[in-house]
């Protein structure tokens, strides 16, 4: 039977072993320590029982009196016997899973999705690197060979996802979706190969020799995700605004919605779609394409006065226009920079590779400037145009709520910064799908957290990772115990859901 003994070293020092009587002979199971002064023994006879009733296999009679801890569990440990082993995010990890299971994506009921998008916000990163991030950071192992196998199950979660998100804002923002916010954007493929799916096209992110597919995000007017789609990459952006549009109105029984898009979504042919599915719409105007007169007859009527507006019907629907200070300070600063890079390679037309917008080819070899584009862009200087088919409401409700489009746009900007989703380094369609549908929730999870917070993800990236989970070691006795840093000093109460 393991007992404890005090015996004296030749320096004279006490030492605590714990000991076992066999054949009888004493022999040395454990040494737990050595002190100098008597009145120090009994830490090291407590942390000697704490040892023997770890070897135990019949446990102690009154385990907490002898190891004089507050919980069963616990047991003593001296930090001369101690050895930090490993250390974890696991505060990270627990703070993101409580705001997914918050947003409802719990119900997908998929740990590998929940596991890849908890990544993805907090580190993103290709799908074979994020395999060894979430071992690293939080014990969470996958086997590499079969990632791509579990990307092909979580592709086919899109519709449910969606469902989520919009079941999530209808409660959280519960303002109607009788208004909705749309934009489209392009992201690039590291690869010069494309397929059915990624084509070469207008890239957003100047790689137009690299395949490329377009997402259209519709999200509320705070800017939460909704819904997205995803169209081949030589798809033109104004062909991609009706599908959306109307899979939402029918997918959500919506009977009145009015959708706000930017100017590229506008098209003859789109507004006779809108039309004849009685949809309502605010779309920013290219009032350059506009006919001479008819600008002549808007900056009349504005004589560059902020406060007031023009309507004009055309065959896109009211042309509500106004003119800001602001707005003109930045077009005449910006034409007087394109007239500079014109006249200077008017000069030295040799080295003109892309030319001034200002320039025009005279023949092969020769450029003049353009005088009547010029002239144009001082008649419009200031001036913004929207068109709408809302004949009643009041142009400044209009022009405010087009304003708000930058909610989309900011949710773009997120996507691709701070959830790096492009460049995409998949080849199959099922695995695009995947990292698309895990950007989305990962775009839902990080815009309901700015929301409540109002701090972006950044911030909020760096306060949470502060906190590490510590693991150490007894070596006298083998176990192991984590301790979360403390976070007194920090004010996460707000944070939480």
């Amino acid at each position: 039977m393991l007992r404890v003994r005090t015996t004296k070293t030749g320096k004279g020092k006490l030492s605590v072993q714990v000991c076992l009587s066999k054949s009888k002979k004493v022999v040395v199971v454990q040494h737990i320590g050595t002190v100098s002064k008597t009145k120090s023994l009994d830490g090291l006879k407590k942390l000697a029982l704490n040892y023997i009733a770890t070897q135990t296999k019949f446990p102690l009679l009154s385990p907490s009196f002898l190891v004089s801890t507050k919980n069963e569990n616990d047991f003593l440990l001296h930090t001369s016997n101690l050895e930090i082993v490993g250390t974890t995010h696991l505060f990270s990890y627990d703070f993101l899973e409580a705001w997914y299971k918050e947003n409802g994506f719990l119900n997908l009921e998929s740990s590998i999705l929940k596991d890849l998008v908890i990544s993805r916000i907090l580190e993103p990163s290709s799908k074979l690197q994020t395999i060894d991030f979430l071992l690293n950071s939080f014990g969470i192992h996958y086997p590499k060979n079969k990632i791509y196998d579990y990307l092909a199950t979580i592709s086919n979660l899109k519709e449910q996802a969606e469902d989520v998100a919009y079941s999530y804002a209808t409660k959280k923002y519960p303002a109607n979706f009788s208004l909705v916010f749309y934009d489209v954007t392009t992201l690039y493929f590291e690869t010069n190969k494309s397929d059915d799916l990624r084509k070469n096209g207008f890239s957003k992110d100047n790689k137009s020799n690299q395949p490329q597919i377009l997402i259209g995000l519709l999200v509320n007017r705070d800017g939460y995700p909704v819904s997205f789609d995803i169209f081949t990459g030589n798809t033109f952006e104004g062909n991609t605004f009706i599908p959306s549009i109307l899979n939402l109105k029918k997918k959500r029984n919506i009977e009145n919605l009015t959708v706000v898009a930017d100017a590229g979504m506008i098209s003859l042919k789109n507004v006779a779609e809108l039309q004849k599915h009685g949809l309502n719409y605010i779309v920013g105007a290219r009032i350059g394409n506009l006919k001479e007169n008819i600008l002549q007859n808007i900056s009349e009527e504005l004589h560059q006065t902020e406060g007031i507006f023009t309507k004009t019907q055309t065959d896109k629907g009211i042309l509500i226009c106004d003119y800001l200070v602001k707005r003109a300070n930045k077009n005449r600063s910006d034409r007087k920079k394109q007239i500079l890079k014109a006249e200077f390679q008017l000069k030295n037309q040799e080295k003109v590779i892309k030319r001034s917008r200002f320039l025009t080819q005279e023949n092969k070899l020769n450029f003049k400037l353009n005088l009547d584009l010029i002239k144009k862009d001082e008649l419009i200087e200031g001036i913004k145009g929207y068109y709408t088919n809302l004949e009643s409401e009041d142009p400044n409700l209009i022009i405010s709520r087009y304003k708000d489009l930058w909610h989309v746009e900011k949710s773009f900007r997120i996507a691709k910064s701070d959830l790096l989703a492009r460049p995409i380094f998949h080849f199959k369609e099922t695995s695009i799908k995947a990292h698309i549908l895990i950007v989305f929730i990962s775009l839902a999870i990080t815009k309901s957290i700015e929301l409540k917070t109002n701090h972006s993800i950044r911030k909020i990236k760096e306060l949470i990772w502060k906190i590490e989970d510590i693991t150490l070691k007894d070596l006298i006795t083998q176990k192991q115990i984590t301790k979360r840093m403390t976070t007194k000093n920090l004010d996460l109460k707000n944070l939480y859901p």
